[in-house]
């Protein structure tokens, strides 16, 4: 089977092609239909009705319901272990080719209905335009990506020959996975997790955030449309608590993988590693847990670039992606300058519903993460000095206005914790090279991005800033699949790679085969 060289799916150009803008106005009003509908469990491919109900609200319009989903209790769970289980000993020898068709006919459909699955993206984590339509580009560039990488690794691999031996490597899946995505990127990162997984054989039981199952429901119809057997994936809203830990506890569940809080991952790494009962294996985690990122501003950078390349990462999704921007750490010389600067962009920053296309800021998720930024932003204003900011935006969701607070020390709470909202501190470095030591003063490894003209510094960036992804003279946020491999280091999780050619060996193992021929 041979495929074209692997390209990532265009972005959408709302403001210049307006092809693209009707067809995403016409999906909003069609969502906007679709809203409120009911959703069951699918183990196995049955469709599950429980009694016990998960709300999905819009963020936007707080009353409003985006859809209601049946909730698995630790019984059910246990069910849909077992069933993947069940189901792996069929897919796991079906070959690489046709599970790696399965995913080229899912990203199909995603870029068939591309504004479809992005306006679904808007109501219920809201996403503005850009956001969401970048969301459903990464989810089709992973379906397009792992299916060749899949087809890569079924090829013979290199051995050293031995003489009077036949010996072959093949990549084997592990087993059933469960695969625990956010609500930040709802359908990228969870059809992330899920593809790597079922491209190599393993099965799966997908428990979406709590705050967003509409999104995970709706890339779970996709692989249904695309020919996927039942049972290779199984559909399971739950409470991440009590019924998430029997997902992650189960003795028949080989690996987990897992976007989310620091908090979460460790607790999800350290009961993974206890032996249940009846358990064969040591189980692999495959954990992205966040982090605390910064843009460097050098005294000889291009300051226009840099407050264009921090803005935008600080505040792009209302500040809440593990790789946004929450530190600028700026040379003393330029500070002055750049705060300047700084302030006048942010203030231009459109906040409101993001169903308005003009809007650059929606709301953020719920009413507990409001409720915790803001208790950050009160911090902040005894830690440092606010620039602009600092308040509710106004309307029927949970909106906040773009936050900058200034004079932050560099082991302050608001310069050390993640707040995951749109709250940017900024730091002032007597120089270069203190403004990399504070950069590495976190507990955190994830993103980073340095501004400054002179090459020397950006070599020293690239040997000294210890992140897993960084960037020299662009913002920290934006991967792509294929040219980015995301992961970072530290407390931001086990550095796995997403979209890059080490990230589908992590849901595999290597079986060596050694034959001694006749003589």
């Amino acid at each position: 089977m041979q495929l074209p060289e692997f390209k990532n799916e265009p972005l959408s150009d709302f403001k210049n092609n307006p092809e693209q803008f009707r067809r995403m106005k016409e999906a909003i009003e069609q969502v906007g239909r679709e809203l409120g509908r009911e959703y069951n469990l699918v183990i196995g491919g049955e469709r599950v009705k429980t009694a016990s109900k998960l709300i999905s609200y819009d963020p936007s319009q707080k009353d409003r319901v985006v859809g209601v989903f049946s909730k698995a209790d630790a019984a059910l769970a246990d069910r849909a272990i077992r069933t993947a289980d069940e189901v792996f000993r069929t897919w796991s020898r079906t070959p690489a080719e046709e599970r790696a068709q399965l995913l080229l006919r899912t990203g199909k459909i995603l870029r068939e209905r591309k504004y479809y699955y992005a306006a679904w993206l808007v109501y219920e984590v809201g996403k503005s335009w850009p956001e969401a339509d970048a969301d459903v580009a990464e989810s089709i560039d992973f379906a397009d990506f792992y299916s060749r990488e899949m087809l890569r690794l079924d090829q013979p691999q290199r051995l050293t020959p031995v003489p009077g031996e036949k010996n072959y490597l093949r990549y084997i899946p592990l087993g059933v996975g469960a695969v625990i995505p956010p609500w930040n990127f709802p359908m990228a990162i969870l059809a992330g997790m899920t593809l790597a997984s079922i491209v190599t054989g393993n099965t799966v039981v997908l428990k979406p955030s709590s705050d967003s199952p509409a999104v995970g429901y709706k890339f779970f119809e996709a692989l249904e449309q695309a020919g996927m057997p039942a049972g290779v994936v199984n559909f399971c809203p739950c409470p991440g608590g009590s019924v998430g830990d029997v997902l992650v506890g189960h003795p028949q569940t080989r690996y987990v993988a897992f976007t989310g809080s620091k908090d979460v991952g460790l607790h999800i790494n350290e009961l993974a590693a206890k032996t249940a009962l009846g358990q064969l294996w040591i189980k692999r985690v495959v954990a992205e847990m966040g982090g605390k990122d910064s843009i460097v501003v050098d005294s000889e950078a291009d300051l226009e670039a840099a407050v264009e390349g921090v803005t935008i990462a600080a505040f792009g999704y209302q500040g809440q992606k593990c790789s946004a921007c929450s530190r600028a750490i700026v040379d003393e010389k330029v500070y002055d300058a750049f705060l300047e600067k700084l302030k006048v962009r942010v203030e231009k920053i459109k906040v409101g519903s993001p169903t308005d296309p003009e809007t650059f800021m929606g709301p953020v998720i719920n009413a507990s993460s409001k409720k915790s930024i803001q208790e950050y932003i009160e911090i902040g204003k005894q830690e440092g000095r606010l620039i602009t900011g600092g308040g509710e935006a106004p309307g029927p969701g949970y909106f906040l206005q773009p936050t900058v607070i200034a004079d932050v020390p560099p082991k302050a709470r608001i310069a050390q914790e993640e707040i995951f909202g749109p709250v940017l501190a900024v730091i002032k470095a007597k120089d270069y090279d203190e403004a990399m030591e504070i950069a590495n003063n976190t507990e955190y490894g994830l993103t980073g991005a340095v501004y400054t003209k002179n090459r020397r510094k950006l070599e020293k960036a690239a040997e000294e800033f210890f992140v897993g992804n960084l960037y020299l003279n662009r913002k920290c946020t934006g991967a792509l699949v294929g040219a980015h491999p995301f992961g970072g280091f530290n407390m931001s999780g086990t550095d796995s790679k997403g979209g890059g050619q080490d990230y589908l060996l992590l849901f595999t193992q290597a079986k060596t085969i050694a034959e001694r021929l006749a003589p």
